[in-house]
Parts: structure tokens; sequence; C-alpha cells
């Protein structure tokens, strides 16, 4: 009995052993497996990315093209080399005013722009971005478009004009300066005659305080001052208008206007294209644009500042802060305007979805806001000078 048992042991003994060993086999076959499933299906996805070319409306100098660029590089590296964006700047394939034509029909697959680029299609283009300013500024226009149904009737209007198109909005632009002068605008009088450069409903807006308004892509600026097609001229900010060269042929720079002080990117893709991608590639896409959108803006405050210091202290600009009398002009505008444009039932829709929206948000922002100019002048005195 007892060698029996002994036996009976071993056999169980050596029956454990082997399974132990059929055990091992397996797992390494099954870790090689994984090995090579590891290894392998990047190299998979990457033979079948898909690659996106958009241009921007922008010159390479420019710091919109960086913050173009912000976008690419966070899309690019969100998506680990399955989605990729080639990026080009304005004029390789298309002028900027022409990048969402081009977008439509396919002939680019995305553009960065903004939308007064297009306002000629509908004047509700310029409310996403450039509209009328109820006490909200480019945060809030963001917080509109994301949560306040903004982005649901940008859809609609794309929808009505047949645009191929799928936008998402980025960057919460700082007030844009009332521009370049010959000399310091003390009165909105003084404005009446002058030919001057802007887009969209500003257009509208200063054509209505009786400026002679032209409108041009950023590029063409200095040449058409210089020709004498402009006398005055507003772009964007400090950064971009030295970029160009607006201290070369003009020493006076008003800071503070309503005609833009609400605006934002909207970065635009074929929406064929987009349609057919992967949901985990539409969603870089689209939380891309979130996040180049807090980057720009922390960017803008950095270089815009420094731009701004340069211009008064090593260009000899004169930089003077736009008269209220003025600004109370432009709203005065602003409201003649929109008298004819509300006899649109669509662009109504917007406007007043966008004021109930200002109407909550800004009295908020602005009954709870610190008096940062109180603390900055407490700390600086004199420094601001108004």
């Amino acid at each position: 009995m007892k060698k029996v048992e002994v036996k009976k042991n071993v056999v169980q003994k050596e029956g454990e052993k082997n399974g132990r060993r059929k055990f091992l086999k397996t797992a390494a076959a099954a870790a090689g497996a994984a090995t090579v499933a590891t290894m392998g299906f990047p190299m998979v996805s990457r033979a079948q990315s898909t690659i996106l070319k958009m241009q921007g409306a922008w010159g390479a100098k420019d710091i919109f093209n960086d913050y173009a660029t912000d976008y690419v590089k966070r899309v690019n590296e969100m998506a680990g080399g399955r989605l990729k964006i080639q990026y080009l700047i304005s004029g390789a394939v298309v002028k900027s005013f022409q990048v969402q034509d081009a977008v439509h029909k396919g002939v680019l697959d995305g553009g960065h722009q903004v939308t007064v680029y297009w306002y000629g299609k509908s004047k509700a283009a310029s409310l996403f971005g450039s509209g009328p300013v109820f006490g909200q500024n480019a945060h809030m226009g963001l917080a509109w478009m994301h949560y306040g149904g903004g982005l649901d009737l940008y859809n609609e209007l794309m929808e009505s004009l047949g645009i191929n198109t799928v936008g998402f909005f980025a960057m919460p632009m700082p007030t844009q300066p009332l521009g370049w002068f010959k000399k310091p605008i003390t009165d909105a009088k003084e404005l009446a005659g002058l030919k001057y450069r802007t887009v969209g409903l500003a257009a509208d807006v200063m054509q209505a305080m009786g400026v002679k308004v032209t409108q041009l892509p950023g590029g063409e600026i200095v040449p058409a001052l210089e020709r004498g097609v402009i006398e005055a001229f507003e772009f964007n900010n400090p950064t971009s208008d030295k970029s160009f060269g607006a201290q070369d042929v003009s020493k006076v720079y008003m800071l503070g206007s309503y005609h833009q002080a609400a605006e934002f990117f909207e970065i635009i893709f074929n929406k064929d294209k987009f349609n057919a991608l992967p949901d985990e590639h539409k969603a870089i896409l689209r939380y891309g644009a979130e996040a180049a959108s807090s980057a720009n803006y922390w960017r803008g405050l950095d270089q815009y500042s420094k731009d701004l210091q340069w211009l008064k202290n090593d260009a000899g600009v004169k930089v003077y802060r736009t008269p209220q009398s003025v600004m109370e002009e432009q709203l005065a505008a602003w409201d003649s305007i929109m008298v004819d444009l509300m006899k649109d039932p669509f662009f109504a829709k917007v406007a007043n979805s966008q004021k109930d929206f200002s109407r909550r948000v800004a009295y908020y922002d602005l009954l709870n806001s610190a008096d940062y100019k109180l603390a900055y002048e407490h700390t600086f005195p004199g420094e601001l000078g108004f």
C-alpha cells in the first residue's frame, strides 16, 4: 500500500509538472502574440493613417498663423500618427477670403479663418464672432457657442446656405483696437469721410458713423495704405499689426473699440471628409480646438503685451485709449444698423439668442468681477494715463 501511495504521488507530481509546462508554453505563446499585436497594430494604423490638408487665412509671419499651428500641433500629437493635418499658409492654394469655398468644394480638407471673411453670403455669419456687443466679451461668446445654443444656430446657418463644412471655434480674442491713424481721434466726427479698413458687420457700423470702408485681408492693408486706397485701418492686435509694419506707416494707435470686441477663430473641415472619419478622430479634431483655444489666448496675452511695449518704446508709436464718446457713438451705430438686420428672421433668432445669453452671463460677470483697473492703478499709479 505504501509503495502504491508513492507511485500515485510521483504520478501526481509528474502531472503537475506537465501542467505547469503546458501553462508556461501557452502563456509564452500568448505573450508573444500580444507583443506582435502591440508592435504590429501601430504599423497597420500608420499605414492607414488619414492626412488632412488645411490652409489658414494668415501669412507666415502673422501670430494668427502660430495660433493655427497650435491647433495642428495638438491634433497631430494626440492622434499619434493615425490622423495628421498638413498645414499651409494663406495663398498656398487659395487667397484668404476663399478658404471656405475651397473647403466646401473639397479642394482643401480644412481651413483656419474667421466667419467675417465670408459674411457676404449671410450677414448672420458675423454674429458668430464679430457681432454687436451686448455686454459680453469673447469668452462669453464662446460660452454661448458651446452652452447657449450658438453652435446649433451656426449649424443651422450652414445647412440653410448649403455649405458643406463642419466648424469648431477657438481663441477668445481680446478687444480689437480702433486702429492706426495719422492723428489721435478725439471725437467721432473726426472719423467722418475717413477711408478706413475693417471687415464684417464692423464695416456696416463704421459706415453708419460716416466712415468710408474698404474690406481687405490683413496682407493687403499696408500696400493699400501706401497707394492711398485707405487712410486708416484696424486689423486685430499689436503683434499682428507690428508683423506687417503698421508702425512704419502710422504712429498713432488707438486702443479700445466696439467694432469687433468679441471675436474668435472658425476652424472648418469638409463635411463629407469629416463624417467619413472614425469617431475618435472626430473627437480629436473637436477637442483639439478647445485645447488650442486656451493655448492661443495665453500666447496672445504674453505676446500682445510685449509688442505693445515695443511699439511704444522702440518704434515711437503714440498709444491712446479711444475716447468713451467715440465708443458711445459706436454703440449707437450698432443700434441703427440692427434695425434692418433684425428684419431677417434667422438673423434675429441668432442675435436674440446671443443677447439673452449675454444679459444673464454678463450680469453675473460685471456684478462679480473685481475692479482690475483700480488694482492696477494702485500698484502702478499713473501708468495707464486715462
